[in-house]
């Protein structure tokens, strides 16, 4: 059997050999010629597996080792019988400690306490449940809004999305993208919805850039919001230079970059991929130290110590410095140790 996997995808290199023909490649240069008679492909959001990738190939399992499918055509491969598997969750903690650093940073550079804040969480997934369970320990007032749970179970504690942005004085997105359907998020992120905000208020984007109208963001940072916080983009890697000028901290999407999150994405993918084809890798997890929730986690700590594990200042000074290398800092990023 033969599967093309994405060469930057960590620690899965020498654990497929014993059981596949191994291609290796960049993300953004795995081809149709490259596929056409592979098994399966391990990919990330890089690779865009659609018909013009997959057609006439004998594909029949496509393992993204990231939290979104975006990239992956699903009608596509419902049709032609190819399995498609994410790694849900794998680094909600890495993107929920990116947020924490954020707003530890913004609160001494504005300074504020979480108890004078209301901190709305529009998604609450994975991701945005880590980020309750962070805001809430640390003190905030927080409030969540999720139209699709919220219809599965009515009676959910949850906000209406106008109503949230009217009361929250920072607001962090954390929806899948979805382009069509009533919930749609493609632009969900708009001129209304910046002028439903509060004046002086903050706005985080670590879900997808495409969920963001820019133009709306460039306008509300200049009239309406008192910082930005942005790790995802329109158009990646070629992006809006002068956005990143305008916020308070920019990033080339690595909020999800811990170790630990790149070790339990990659060990959910090859766990798929083995219960697919009935390999001996079905509890694989690489040499990667787990780290469990601390429950006695307090603001205090929180902002006293974040720094030394994740600086977003000093990472997104980085960045700003130099945008033209975006995939660069991506590709090779030291990744950093998730603490709490």
């Amino acid at each position: 059997m033969k599967i093309v996997v994405d060469e930057n995808i960590p620690f899965i290199k020498g654990v497929l050999e014993p059981y596949f023909t191994v291609v290796y490649k960049k993300g953004t240069e795995i081809s149709a010629v490259d596929v056409c008679n592979a098994d399966a492909l391990i990919i990330r959001t890089r690779t865009r597996c659609d018909a013009g990738l997959l057609e006439g190939s004998k594909v029949k399992f496509i393992g993204t080792a990231t939290i979104g499918y975006d990239h992956i055509d699903t009608e596509y491969c419902k049709k032609n019988n190819i399995v498609y598997e994410t790694a849900a969750g794998c680094n909600a903690r890495a993107v929920m400690q990116y947020v924490a650093s954020a707003l530890a940073n913004l609160s001494k550079f504005q300074n504020w306490n979480p108890e004078e804040k209301t901190l709305g969480i529009i998604g609450v997934g994975n991701v945005g449940t880590w980020v309750k369970w962070f805001a809430e320990k640390s003190g905030f007032n927080v409030i969540c809004c999720d139209p699709p749970k919220k219809l599965i179970d009515p009676e959910l504690p949850y906000t209406e999305l106008h109503s949230l942005l009217e009361i929250s004085d920072i607001v962090t997105v954390h929806t899948p993208l979805i382009c069509e359907s009533e919930h749609r998020t493609l632009d969900m992120v708009n001129d209304d919805f910046f002028r439903a905000m509060k004046d002086d208020s903050i706005f985080i984007n670590t879900s997808r850039g495409e969920v963001v109208d820019e133009a709306a963001l460039v306008n509300a940072l200049e009239v309406k919001l008192s910082a930005g916080v942005v790790d995802v983009w329109n158009n990646e890697p070629v992006i809006d230079k002068n956005l990143v000028q305008k916020v308070a901290y920019a990033t080339p999407h690595i909020a999800g970059y811990s170790l630990q999150g790149k070790a339990n994405g990659t060990a959910i993918i090859v766990n798929k991929l083995s219960n697919f084809f009935n390999l001996p890798l079905k509890q694989w997890y690489p040499d990667v130290k787990k780290i469990s929730p601390d429950e006695s986690i307090n603001w205090k700590y929180i902002k006293n110590t974040i720094n030394n594990y994740f600086d977003i200042i000093e990472e997104s000074s980085r960045f700003i410095s130099d945008t033209d290398k975006f995939e660069d800092i991506r590709n090779n990023y030291d990744y950093r140790e998730e603490y709490f």
